[in-house]
């Protein structure tokens, strides 16, 4: 499983998902350019010393990302408030790569056409979308969940 970030506006959220990864043994792919000058300067704030932890690819752009998906046979599962299916009920793989868009526009159509799957996280009528890092944490423990990909998992059964 990884976690990929389509130029992300804003590097608070990005640390937060690079936190998220590290905690939950996942690597965070950012694809660029990005909003901000990538690197563990601009994610200090919230990823804090976690970043030590935290596994992290920077992609020149989609293209590179696509490579890489190709070359390790990994799924596109884009999350998208364009989406008509429920990431609730899907079957997500453990070498899926979840996508999320930038915080002002999401993806562009080409990236929209390139995923595997398309969904969506179910909101109250009226709301248009979560923080991109939460809804990343959100998708992730599902993810994680279905395929027993938690650290330590494996222990508890």
């Amino acid at each position: 499983m990884i976690l990929g970030l389509y130029c992300p506006d804003i590097a608070q959220n990005a640390g937060t998902c690079l936190r998220t990864g590290a905690c939950l043994g996942v690597p965070v792919h950012i694809i660029e350019p990005a909003g901000f000058p990538v690197g563990n300067a601009a994610f200090r704030r919230a990823g804090m010393d976690y970043l030590d932890h935290a596994t992290f690819v920077r992609h020149a752009g989609f293209g590179a990302f696509q490579d890489l998906l190709r070359r390790e046979a990994r799924r596109l599962v884009l999350f998208t408030t364009r989406a008509d299916g429920s990431y609730l009920d899907f079957a997500f793989r453990p070498d899926d790569a979840l996508l999320f868009g930038r915080e002002s526009a999401g993806v562009p159509e080409d990236v929209h056409a390139a995923a595997d799957a398309r969904l969506i996280i179910p909101l109250r009528p009226n709301l248009r979308s979560l923080n991109v890092a939460v809804a990343a944490g959100m998708a992730l423990a599902e993810a994680l969940r279905q395929t027993g990909g938690f650290p330590g998992a494996a222990d508890r059964r």
